[in-house]
């Protein structure tokens, strides 16, 4: 059923089950604990970082099937993305793997992306079981939009640390957490042209979609046990939260970012915090879902937001349009 921008899921879709591949650097942050895999170092026994990213892809989805008890038969279709050009580790690793594939692009708000499409087919009768993935590799990342490691640039403290990292998640119609509605985002440009700022680029999409959701969702901020968004890290973050304040609206302590969760900004040094398709992706598997299946939290909104620049857009001087994807996370129970 859909109302305005809001896709209510009339059939029971559930998640399943769930599993995270991270780096070296994220398994030494907050979330150690949650993570399925963490890679002795961030080549993951590859070649290249490229090569690493497709390993640590791979990983994840096969541990995720692995858990859910299902033969890899079961799944019907595969759907994921990532940062680089093409989506080459997504591609890549579904060589591999060897499902039915289809590729998506939500820059850092993919996860999320990848669940709402889905929970769709599923909805339609398309699909029984659908696997949702989506990665980042900090050092492919710095390679593609900014600079190789090797440059030794300096980084502003606006700038994010790209998430090493893997969150794969099996939807199907039995599971612990149960996916309530979505509410695919509209591109949003607020004129911000520089690549070592991306909170303040994706900040006001997490706005619109989180404001369209509580006006066709009938739903208020404080009927929601956390509403968490990625990847906007502390200049982002502080900007959604400024503009809900000036609506009135206090969002208070449920409201929290993936990205300011990943790492210790005490301990480690991310500048502004965490990004990538793998952070939230991440943090959805290695904290919330953990938290939603011990009844620690019954409503959830998971609302990854996305910097859609390109390396050729960012050089020929465009500024930075931002996207936010939502999904609405109940407890089953």
């Amino acid at each position: 059923m859909k109302k305005g921008d809001v896709w209510f899921f009339d059939k029971d879709i559930y998640i399943k089950e769930y599993a995270s591949c991270v780096g070296v650097k994220e398994g030494e942050g907050p979330l150690r604990d949650g993570f399925d895999v963490i890679g002795e170092d961030d080549r993951f026994g590859e070649s290249t970082w490229e090569k690493a990213e497709c390993r640590m892809f791979e990983t994840a989805c096969r541990k995720a099937v692995e858990k859910s008890g299902l033969s890899d038969s079961d799944i019907g279709c595969l759907i994921g993305g990532d940062l680089l050009n093409q989506c080459i580790s997504t591609s890549f690793a579904a060589r591999d793997l060897g499902f039915k594939t289809l590729g998506v692009y939500g820059a850092c708000s993919t996860m999320a992306e990848s669940m709402a499409l889905g929970a769709a087919l599923i909805e339609a009768g398309l699909e029984e079981y659908v696997l949702c993935a989506a990665s980042s590799h900090f050092c492919t990342a710095e390679r593609q939009y900014r600079y190789p490691l090797e440059y030794g640039g300096q980084r502003p403290q606006t700038s994010q640390w790209t998430a090493t990292a893997c969150g794969a998640v099996i939807l199907g119609k039995e599971g612990k957490v149960r996916i309530k509605a979505a509410c695919p985002g509209r591109v949003f440009d607020p004129g911000v042209r520089d690549v070592n700022n991306m909170g303040a680029a994706m900040a006001q999409a997490a706005y619109e979609t989180l404001s369209r959701y509580f006006k066709d969702g009938e739903k208020k901020p404080e009927e929601h046990d956390l509403i968490v968004t990625g990847d906007l890290s502390e200049v982002g973050a502080a900007i959604v939260d400024k503009l809900f304040r000036l609506d009135g609206v206090n969002l208070g302590e449920r409201y929290g970012d993936c990205g300011l969760m990943l790492f210790d900004r005490q301990k480690q040094d991310v500048h502004s915090g965490g990004s990538g398709c793998g952070c939230s992706a991440a943090v959805l598997c290695a904290r919330i879902l953990p938290r939603m299946i011990k009844h620690e939290l019954k409503r959830v909104l998971f609302c990854p937001t996305g910097a859609l620049l390109s390396p050729l857009s960012a050089a020929q001087g465009e500024s930075i349009p931002g996207i936010c994807h939502l999904i609405c996370l109940e407890d089953a129970e």
